[in-house]
């Protein structure tokens, strides 16, 4: 693929509505002399400052922060819930006072071979850390960053191989599976008192589901639950944990639209009606395909598989916008956008920051000329503004909502497009990522919120998953000869980055499989296929079908596209607030 022709079309497109600025004036010969190598010097000392960065957050975080939750950067000092406004659900959804920023980082302190770290760590969590508290947490947040955290290092710890140096506390029984076990009983009421059995968004640690509870919750939120809760199944020889998390997925497999094949980003967990119609691959969704195809990977059910690759060909059917092919063809690069679940329409003119895992998805698809070409988007917004925007208006082609909170998706799809193509431009991207982060992040005790990438002021927050994916991703990418990238075939990560491996006894067959004995997977073989669901409208389809003559694959981004007006779409939608 001529990565000159994509990045440099990209560029152009991302930072003038006229399209007439190139970022590479030099010519393509200068975009070959700078990215088609990368020394070896440079390789190794990008290495070293992205353990650095790791370490600079880290020792600051225990200095300063520790046993609270987050570190607050700028003042030096910790942060945990807001006990004060229990309705500030941008902190109390993540901060459930267990330390969460070394929970979080226990993995990363393994993969960077920290052996004598990651043990003391290791006791720390054991000695500091009880659930036994009345706090209210977002079952979400809880699962992806501490009951990941716990089961992936535990599985570190006890790996008898030790591929990353000796990382097994003296005296360990299971303790860690065991703190686990104990996180996920209290986020199981999450489950009861639900006509659909999808969860509550929330549950308090001690009193299960709050009173004031709202019935709904995010299709990510829901869907976001079975890589960590499956393993636990099989570690414990419980299937109720998977059992749960299977039943969810099944059910919101159930209630996607049978017109479009689409899902919404909010559901009442009690009608299984949709209150938020948008269906993109941004917050509310992402990781929700996500853990489709990576169930299928690590645990082997069929299932799974056959779901991801019929949303993918839906998502790529109604969301895709560009050329047909990346690489060739009249009209601009392929980008996704979010549409109404139940037409397909284009419900608004902007995609978000999380979106930009969606290429490390493809790649584990082996979609690479796609990865490629949705990274090189948000890779050009990156050199525009040295950072994410939280969200991007496409139409207009200039940020919209302002704040980068270190998220860590552009960086791992960098990471995955290197595994993939072992193209040294991956290699630029990341030593340029991590310049502009040592840049405008870097304060006293950490590295800090960007309140406004336009201006670059910040905000006095380092979020856990810094730590443990933004500097693990970048460390991997520049560890060639790290374990994880050795054997890339026997590792999956979460949706926070942590690492889960890929072993046969997690992939027994369902005639064996006693931890799948769970509520039963419901198959759906009357589904009609896409290009008949337009025949069979029902009441979860208010809005007729307005499908363009022309396939979706296929038109550019002209400006008469644009400035149609479906295009600029004005109606408010309803969106579920989820760190990933």
């Amino acid at each position: 693929m001529n990565l000159a022709l994509v990045y440099s079309t990209l560029l152009s497109y991302c930072l003038t509505v006229s399209g007439n600025i190139h970022l590479f004036k030099n010519g393509w010969n200068h975009f070959d002399a700078k990215y088609s190598t990368f020394p070896e010097w440079k390789r190794l000392q990008n290495l070293e400052e992205a353990k650095q960065m790791f370490s600079f957050g880290y020792d600051n975080y225990m200095k300063h922060a520790f046993p609270m939750d987050e570190l607050d950067p700028i003042h030096c000092c910790g942060r945990g819930p807001d006990y004060d406004n229990p309705s500030n659900i941008n902190i109390n959804d993540v901060l459930g006072d267990y330390a969460l920023t070394l929970v979080d980082a226990l993995d990363t302190l393994a993969i960077m071979g920290n052996c004598t770290e990651f043990k003391r760590a290791v006791n720390l969590v054991l000695e500091t850390i009880s659930f036994d508290k009345s706090n209210t947490v977002q079952v979400f947040e809880a699962n992806i960053r501490v009951l990941g955290a716990l089961i992936s290092a535990h599985l570190i710890a006890t790996d008898p191989k030790q591929p990353f140096g000796s990382m097994t506390p003296d005296a360990y029984n299971d303790d860690l599976l065991h703190l686990a076990h104990d996180l996920a009983a209290r986020l199981l009421p999450a489950f009861d008192n639900t006509a659909t059995g999808i969860p509550h968004a929330r549950v308090n640690l001690k009193d299960g589901v709050p009173l004031n509870c709202i019935n709904e919750t995010c299709t990510s939120g829901a869907g976001t639950l079975l890589l960590e809760f499956g393993l636990l199944s099989r570690l414990l020889d419980d299937p109720v944990y998977e059992g749960s998390a299977r039943n969810t997925m099944d059910t919101l497999w159930r209630f996607r639209s049978n017109v479009t094949g689409l899902f919404g980003n909010v559901i009442n967990i009690q009608t299984g009606r949709w209150s938020g119609l948008m269906s993109g691959l941004g917050a509310g969704l992402d990781s929700f395909y996500e853990y489709l195809l990576k169930a299928y990977i690590l645990f082997g059910h069929d299932e799974d598989l056959d779901r991801f690759n019929e949303s993918y060909e839906t998502i790529k059917y109604y969301m895709r916008r560009g050329r047909k092919h990346c690489n060739s063809g009249s009209g601009f690069p392929p980008i996704y956008v979010n549409v109404n679940m139940r037409s397909g329409e284009v419900i608004n003119n902007w995609i978000d920051a999380l979106q930009a895992a969606w290429p490390g998805v493809q790649v584990l698809n082996g979609d690479i000329e796609e990865a490629i070409c949705m990274h090189a988007f948000y890779y050009a917004i990156w050199q525009r503004y040295g950072a994410l925007p939280e969200r991007y208006n496409w139409n207009m082609r200039v940020p919209e909502v302002l704040f980068y909170p270190l998220r860590p998706e552009l960086v791992e799809s960098t990471y995955l497009l290197y595994q993939a193509t072992k193209n040294p431009f991956y290699l630029h991207v990341g030593s340029e990522i991590m310049a502009s982060l040592n840049n405008h992040t870097k304060v006293e005790c950490g590295y800090a919120t960007i309140h406004d990438i336009t201006k670059k002021d910040l905000e006095d927050r380092m979020e856990s998953f810094f730590l443990s994916e933004t500097c693990k991703y970048l460390y991997l990418l520049f560890d060639t000869k790290n374990h994880v990238n050795i054997e890339s075939s026997k590792y999956l990560f979460s949706t926070e980055g942590h690492l889960f491996p890929i072993r046969s006894e997690f992939r027994l067959s369902p005639e064996t499989d006693e931890t799948s004995k769970g509520p039963p997977i419901k198959t759906h073989h009357s589904d009609p296929p896409l290009d008949k669901r337009k025949e069979n409208l029902s009441e979860d389809n208010e809005a007729a079908i307005c499908q363009p003559e022309e396939n979706p694959f296929t038109p550019g981004l002209r400006y008469d596209f644009l400035d149609s007006p479906t295009f600029n779409s004005s109606r408010e939608v309803k969106v579920c607030f989820f760190s990933r």
